[in-house]
């Protein structure tokens, strides 16, 4: 998981580290089973150290965590940035939850950007692999390339339908 996920949570609301580990479990139901409770708390950690967050208070709830200007610039600046080719599907999916639970950022909008960097990649990589000779070994590659972005395609639309029947209820 990435720091950045545990900022994003963090930009709804202070919360301990059980409370952002429940929130991360009702997000990714039980693909975040697989979730170790460390990997939060090592997060919240190093996350503190950098600055990016600081401790609201310590008491009976356990220590309560903040954004720091510099944690909400960092949040804001992830969910602008796109990534392939190996995008964590979990985290993208977590970058959209975030951003509608904490009214960072506009769901749609974030999958749309997805999209166009995955178009653009897929017309320079489609013109790379008309450029290769019929049977080459970098032809193969490149079809499945091809092929990845294509799928990668067909799930930001359904994550674009997911969103927008979100938005209309």
């Amino acid at each position: 998981m990435q720091q950045e996920v545990v900022l994003a949570l963090l930009a709804k609301e202070p919360s301990t580290g059980s409370q952002l580990r429940a929130r991360l479990n009702d997000a990714l139901g039980p693909l975040g089973e697989a979730m170790n409770d460390g990997q939060v708390y090592v997060n919240l950690s190093r996350l503190e150290k950098a600055g990016f967050i600081a401790r609201e208070t310590s008491g009976a709830v356990g220590k309560v965590y903040a954004l720091t200007p510099a944690g909400q610039d960092r949040v804001a600046e992830w969910l602008t940035e796109v990534s392939w080719p190996k995008p964590d599907l979990a985290e993208f999916h977590l970058k959209l939850v975030a951003a509608a639970e904490a009214r960072l950022g506009d769901p749609i909008g974030i999958v749309d950007a997805q999209r166009r960097e995955l178009l653009r990649r897929l017309r320079e990589v489609g013109r790379a692999a008309m450029a290769e000779p019929q049977g080459s070994k970098a032809g193969l590659l490149l079809e499945g390339i091809v092929l990845r972005l294509q799928a990668d395609l067909r799930w930001l639309e359904a994550c674009e339908r997911a969103w927008t029947d979100r938005r209309n209820r």
